[in-house]
């Protein structure tokens, strides 16, 4: 079986091969749309590392040009409206933005992401690699509806099997399935979310391991997860506000050809300063026909992530992380790893924090563009990845009265699954006659994300991270489950139908429904929607 895993980032995508030949992880160089990082190993050999940067531009008419030939090119920088990236991030959101017409043709973030996957796919045909099967990483608190839209990917390019895993917890499987029984903490830090994951290995048992093909084979347990949607692209933005505040300017008032230059240049200041105290980066005024120099250094770097909330959220998630494992016996002391990965990462201001939480012994960096991708393929030594929810379940409910929701829990976040729900929920029918009981299913979660804003002439900013509740029903377009129908009709007042919920080991929501008029069992154990 031929297995691709795909880290899709919100700034670079990384895309790897297990090797059949030596059973290892391998990167893939998918030709001139690859940019090269060069990154020097612990032997002082250089080592080039192929990502593919998430960027995408429409040519006239038409045309899609993709990864480094956008990035060398500088295209965004030309034609702004024709740029899309960090459109991962946009397709994770509940609301998008709205799509962008170009040469008659309507571009929206699906349509742009599912382009950007099918080229990789074209790419790998290519190099006359044909998978069985994917696994694509996705944020921690990734919600349903993104991760359908992989499942839907998937079915249409035609892969017989796919698997989807944070890209945390993957990362954290490459490295705790070389050391058995080891406590291992990922940091994941890209360009759209903060993931941290905590896991353990261990041997499957002597008697079930000598009757499997494989002798090596293990068993994962996630013990721990958070996450913030808060990550590289939004460090730009406040760089770029920062100074334009500096020299009495906003965002209103630059162009989006100086918007993007100075998104660019925010971007070289960041990753300069992962190596040295002082940075400096000219650009060019194209309205006024002035040239500005854009000077940063580490303090101010620092000081803006502190001010923007960003380093107390990286603290937050620590402690969440830290008191869930302290709920299942498992102390600070106990963690053996603790591994950096990600662009954000790099940052001194983001390191030192988490080597104040543990230690500079405890904590390494080390792959931080391919240890996701990496890790994903480590599933292929696992025979199960124990897991829990990371989002709770609820049923949304209308009340006219109050002329507010209220919501019916179905499963509290952080249960293990297969679970079943504590008790039945009973209803009745909201209209005299009504035929089909539709339930408006979803996740309930605690999100923290730089809000996003929009002045007066449409252009996007970002402000200070908050923290609030959300809700996502599990259907698009906010649509109801159906969840049985009524033979007689329903009647107003009078209790119809008890529900109760399971979630199998394959992490699907079950119904069963039971008409309490009719005294038959309407529908039992029928499958919902697929839960992460």
């Amino acid at each position: 079986m031929t297995t691709v895993a795909i880290d899709f980032g919100t700034s670079n995508t990384v895309v790897c091969i297990l090797n059949p030949d030596t059973q290892t992880p391998e990167t893939l160089r998918l030709g001139e749309l690859s940019r090269i990082f060069k990154t020097k190993k612990a032997s002082g050999d250089i080592q080039e590392i192929p990502v593919l940067p998430t960027l995408v531009f429409v040519k006239e008419p038409g045309e899609l040009v993709l990864g480094e030939k956008v990035r060398s090119q500088r295209l965004g920088q030309s034609q702004p409206e024709r740029f899309f990236k960090a459109f991962k991030r946009d397709l994770t959101a509940d609301f998008q933005p709205p799509p962008r017409n170009l040469d008659g043709k309507t571009y929206s973030t699906e349509l742009v992401s599912e382009n950007f996957i099918k080229t990789i796919w074209k790419q790998l045909h290519l190099q006359k690699i044909q998978p069985d099967k994917v696994i694509f990483t996705v944020p921690v608190g990734a919600f349903e509806r993104y991760l359908d839209w992989f499942r839907d990917l998937a079915e249409n390019l035609g892969v017989s099997e796919i698997q989807l895993i944070d890209e945390s917890t993957a990362a954290a499987l490459g490295y705790a399935v070389k050391r058995p029984g080891s406590l291992v903490l990922v940091v994941d830090f890209g360009g759209g979310t903060l993931d941290l994951s905590l896991v353990r290995t261990a041997p499957l048992p002597s008697i079930k391991n000598s009757q499997s093909k494989n002798p090596n084979l293990m068993r994962a347990e996630v013990l721990a997860k958070s996450d913030a949607y808060v990550g590289g692209e939004d460090i730009d933005i406040w760089i770029v506000e920062n100074y334009l505040r500096q020299i009495g300017s906003s965002r209103a008032e630059v162009s989006p050809v100086s918007w993007q230059n100075l998104l660019e240049i925010a971007e070289k200041l960041k990753i300069k300063l992962s190596r040295v105290n002082e940075a400096k980066e000219s650009w060019f005024d194209d309205e006024n026909f002035m040239s500005y120099d854009l000077e940063l250094n580490r303090e101010k770097l620092e000081e803006i992530l502190e001010s923007r909330q960003l380093l107390e959220q990286l603290r937050q998630a620590l402690d969440e992380v830290l008191s869930i494992a302290l709920g299942k016996g498992i102390c600070k002391t106990d963690i053996e790893q603790v591994l950096l990965v990600g662009g954000t990462s790099l940052i001194p201001a983001v390191s030192n924090l988490v080597v104040s939480y543990f230690g500079r012994q405890k904590v390494k960096m080390d792959k931080p563009f391919e240890a996701v991708a990496w890790g994903a393929l480590a599933l292929t030594q696992l025979t199960s990845v124990d897991d829990y929810l990371r989002h709770s379940y609820a049923i949304r409910l209308w009340e006219p009265y109050a002329k507010a929701y209220s919501y019916a829990p179905i499963f509290r976040k952080e249960m293990k699954y297969p679970c079943q729900s504590s008790e039945e929920l009973t209803l009745q029918v909201a209209i005299e006659g009504q035929r089909e009981v539709r339930l408006d299913i979803g996740e309930v979660a605690e999100v923290s994300q730089a809000e996003v804003i929009f002045n007066e002439k449409g252009q996007m900013t970002s402000t200070m991270l908050h923290r609030q509740s959300d809700f996502r029903s599990l259907e698009s377009h906010h649509q109801q489950v159906c969840v049985a129908h009524l033979n007689p009709p329903g009647v107003l007042g009078i209790d119809r139908v008890a529900v109760s919920f399971e979630v199998d080991e394959r992490r699907v929501l079950l119904a069963t429904v039971r008409d309490l008029v009719t005294g038959e069992t309407l529908v039992k154990k029928g499958a919902i929607a697929k839960l992460q």
